[in-house]
């Protein structure tokens, strides 16, 4: 994945530490996935797992999530003719929209869904194997890339 491409705007430290990341997956590249997502043996999908050697596991709705995995690492493919209201994840007491094309990185194991007024249909998602060490280095590269506020000088 491509995970250079996370800001430190995306890392939220408190409660827990999360990453809540919009495109970094190439727009292009995740229309692509999207529009063959009904088809795992597709060349695009054979392509993906060969670019980034991730473990990965498609999941038709955003309940379906693993939280015996040592690292919660989902990747949002939300329907385009979901127009209603969208269904949040609720960790460790914050909320986060289900949004296309966005990636969420978290250890905490307070994972729910909390439920929009109307539910589509469906709500796909793609549940990565990332690792523990992986994870780190994410988070310790994020961390590195906070911002210097510059000292103006007040006349």
């Amino acid at each position: 994945m491509n995970w250079e491409k996370i800001r430190y705007t995306q890392y939220i430290p408190d409660p827990v530490e999360i990453i809540y990341a919009r495109l970094i997956v190439d727009p292009s590249e995740y229309d692509r996935l999207y529009e063959n997502q009904n088809n795992l043996s597709h060349k695009v999908w054979q392509d993906f797992d060969e670019k980034y050697k991730m473990g990965f596991e498609f999941k038709e709705d955003i309940t379906e999530i693993d939280l015996n995995k040592e690292v919660i690492a989902l990747w949002f493919f939300r329907e385009r003719s979901d127009r209603g209201s969208t269904p949040h994840l609720d960790i460790s007491g914050k909320l986060f929209p289900y949004e296309a094309n966005t990636i969420v990185l978290t250890t905490c194991k307070k994972v729910t869904v909390k439920e929009a007024k109307r539910k589509f249909i469906r709500r796909p998602l793609i549940q990565l194997d990332l690792s523990k060490a992986e994870y780190d280095k994410i988070i310790q590269r994020v961390k590195t890339k906070k911002p210097k506020i510059k000292n103006k000088k007040i006349r």
